[in-house]
């Protein structure tokens, strides 16, 4: 019996752990941090693009374009040129230009304000810096939510937004060439939400 005791203690203290504590990060000394991605206004950032959100499919051409300081339009297009989504981030603004009725629903569209606000958000609160074998990891806070940014080699590599200690969704940035990550993915983990993007 006491044995069963302690055995569901070390469960429930691990699965409340924070997720720093959980992975292993040790803290350290308090430093900016920045996504530099989307953070050039003379390039107009264009990715072929695959979403698959709750059973659908789309394919087609995602194009990122910075306008001002803090300020950037995303828009997803079929490969004929149709618009699929248009939206604008301005500081802490968000409009909705223009959507396909198909993807109109108001929990997709804050998904995809969340997740997108994340790749264009050059310079997010920090909190806290931690440290891993060779990464650097700061927690953020974009909007109200808790984020982890993850650099190697002083390159930002990956995001992992997380909720109650566990990964809610992870944005992966590889193939970096002079600030741009020629690849990148979103992929939730709580639901079925996935978006690859490919620079061409």
């Amino acid at each position: 019996m006491r044995y069963l005791l302690s055995s569901v203690l070390l469960v429930l203290f691990v699965s409340c752990a924070s997720y720093p504590k959980k992975n292993g990060f040790t803290a350290s000394v308090r430093q900016p941090i920045q996504n530099p991605y989307f953070s050039d206004a003379s390039k107009d950032y264009v990715y072929k693009a695959n979403i698959v959100a709750f059973g659908n499919s789309f394919s087609g051409i995602f194009i990122v374009k910075k306008l001002g300081e803090d300020h950037h339009r995303i828009a997803f297009t079929t490969e004929m040129g149709n618009k699929i989504f248009d939206f604008t981030f301005q500081g802490e603004d968000f409009k909705v230009n223009h959507i396909l009725k198909k993807m109109d629903k108001k929990i997709l569209i804050n998904v995809l304000k969340n997740d997108f606000r994340v790749l264009v958000k050059e310079n997010p609160s920090m909190e806290k810096t931690f440290q891993k074998d060779s990464n650097s990891i700061y927690e953020t806070k974009i909007g109200n939510k808790k984020y982890y940014h993850f650099l190697s080699k002083e390159k930002l590599n990956k995001v992992v937004r997380v909720g109650n200690g566990k990964e809610k969704v992870e944005f992966t940035f590889s193939e970096i060439n002079d600030n741009i990550a020629l690849h990148i993915q979103i992929l939730h983990k709580n639901i079925e939400l996935k978006i690859s993007l490919k620079s061409i």
